[in-house]
């Protein structure tokens, strides 16, 4: 086991650092890229999940990579601190998936050979993860996993003696030890393969590859699987991927990944036995969309291979748009007009932490931190009627929130300077904030405020209004200043302090 494996601290401005990618309302607030081994593909990195350890307020990113797991504290998105990392048994694979469930870590792989499931307790974190089972007993392989409740959905699922089943549920009632409760070719033996599976209070949509998707109820005690919709011809079809439902259960959200570049489909399915494809849509023509992760009932995230991370408001489902995006692939895609491998890039997100950042992971390029103030905490209230986190968020008329002063609502306008700093550092203040209250607070790579300063403005001889704080009390090294609006942060920078 390896412990405290790595802190990462850029010492490039972010404005430097961001410039490297495309993006549209969205922030990079760090990225990593720790794994130095490829799998067959060229590839680095594959699935990825988060997760809240809530006795102790911290936030980890969990990377699945070529050659094991890696979990990396995010509390602070600027500065991600690598807590553990824990090998596979096959260290080049090209499939990695990850979920969790109360304080454990279930990883998977699809890769052949002598492959294993894993379960790792993580309440040891920050400080590293335990592993509690490393076996092929239950199984040797499995493409995808999901965790509805206390119930494990492992999809395309291969054994130890080699043979197969579409789609096995196990119990997680201890979950250390899970226990099969039902195959799916128990009851539905004509889906010959699944590669995804969403499952939502016993609700099951399954992504059947090449033969659509299909949507069950679960009956216990057995927990047999029912039939009660499908859809097998639908607007640009090809290898059914994955889906995601709307917290209102009225939308959902599919992708199909073979061949490239086929266009995200909007759904409804309030009648299940009736479901109807509204609209479809893609970020550019070209663009191929892997995975949907829904945060509330107008955006869905979208991971999609060379174009990164996209942001689509899908509170009218008949007519989505692109509210922002971050190209985390720079080398091919929209931004260059090249198209060479459609299938590197950017491979999936998580978008629900409590802080609203965003982890992403790209297969080439590594683990980022992203925001966006589409995606705000808290929420903005809802035009619907509903308040927090069941809010709809975001303006269907522009995609963008407008209440004023808000969280960064200025990180273009104020500026530090100069940086890296020597003993001071100004910061000019627009012409909004001369009669306004501000705070200006400094903060070690820590997150501890080390310098508080109240805002008075003065003017040099050219007429530019800033505040000049005195640094010289401060060690060298890497801080962050957030200047605060009342209580809105308006402001989140980087300095180094260079004396």
């Amino acid at each position: 086991m390896i412990k405290k494996l790595l802190v990462v601290l850029c010492l490039i401005s972010f404005a430097t650092m961001e410039a490297q990618y495309a993006a549209s309302n969205f922030t990079l607030c760090s990225v990593i890229n720790p794994q130095t081994t490829t799998n067959s593909h060229g590839a680095k990195y594959s699935g990825c999940w988060g997760w809240y350890q809530a006795s102790k307020n911290r936030e980890y990113a969990i990377a699945g990579s070529a050659s094991g797991t890696y979990f990396v504290d995010v509390t602070n998105p600027y500065l991600q601190v690598i807590c553990d990392f824990e090998p596979g048994k096959i260290t080049t694979t090209i499939w990695r998936e990850i979920k969790s469930y109360q304080n454990y870590c279930y990883v998977v792989s699809d890769d052949g050979g002598a492959n294993s499931f894993q379960i790792f307790d993580m309440q040891y974190l920050p400080d590293s993860v335990h592993k509690v089972y490393d076996s092929q007993a239950l199984f040797r392989r499995t493409h995808a996993i999901w965790i509805d409740g206390n119930k494990l959905y492992c999809s395309s699922v291969t054994y130890s003696n080699n043979s197969y089943s579409s789609l096995d549920i196990y119990s997680l009632a201890t979950p250390t030890a899970p226990t099969l409760i039902r195959k799916l070719n128990q009851d539905a033996p004509f889906i010959t393969q699944v590669h995804d599976t969403y499952a939502n209070n016993d609700t099951v949509f399954v992504s059947a590859a090449y033969q659509g998707l299909y949507t069950f109820t679960l009956t216990p005690p057995s927990y047999s699987f029912t039939q009660v919709g499908s859809l097998t011809s639908y607007p640009s079809s090809g290898y059914n991927h994955a889906s995601a439902i709307t917290p209102n259960k009225k939308t959902l959200v599919m992708m199909d990944e073979v061949p490239a570049s086929l266009p995200i489909k909007i759904i409804d399915v309030q009648n299940l036995s009736n479901m109807q494809v509204l609209s479809t849509i893609n970020q550019t023509s070209l663009t191929t969309p892997h995975n949907p992760f829904m945060a509330n009932d107008s955006l869905c995230f979208a991971s999609s291979y060379n174009d990164g991370i996209q942001l689509f408001n899908i509170k009218n489902p008949s007519a989505p748009f692109l509210a922002g995006y971050f190209d985390t692939y720079p080398q091919n895609g929209a931004n260059t007009g090249i198209y060479t491998s459609h299938y590197a890039g950017q491979w999936g997100a998580y978008p629900w932490l409590p802080s609203k950042n965003i982890f992403a992971l790209d297969r080439q390029n590594g683990l980022f931190m992203l925001r966006t103030h589409l995606w705000k905490n808290p929420d903005v209230p809802s035009t619907e009627g509903g308040t927090g986190s069941t809010g709809s968020g975001v303006s269907t008329h522009t995609g963008n929130v407008t209440t004023g002063i808000n969280e960064n609502s200025y990180q273009a306008s104020i500026h530090f300077f100069p940086n890296p700093a020597s003993s001071v550092v100004r910061m000019n203040v627009p012409l909004e904030f001369l009669n306004q209250s501000l705070t200006i607070q400094v903060l070690d790579i820590n997150g501890k405020i080390v310098l508080t300063e109240q805002h008075t403005s003065e003017k040099d001889l050219v007429s530019i209004y800033y505040k000049e704080i005195n640094l010289s009390s401060l060690q060298n090294g890497v801080y962050f200043l957030k200047v605060y609006h009342q209580k809105s942060l308006i402001k989140n920078s980087k300095l180094v302090l260079n004396k």
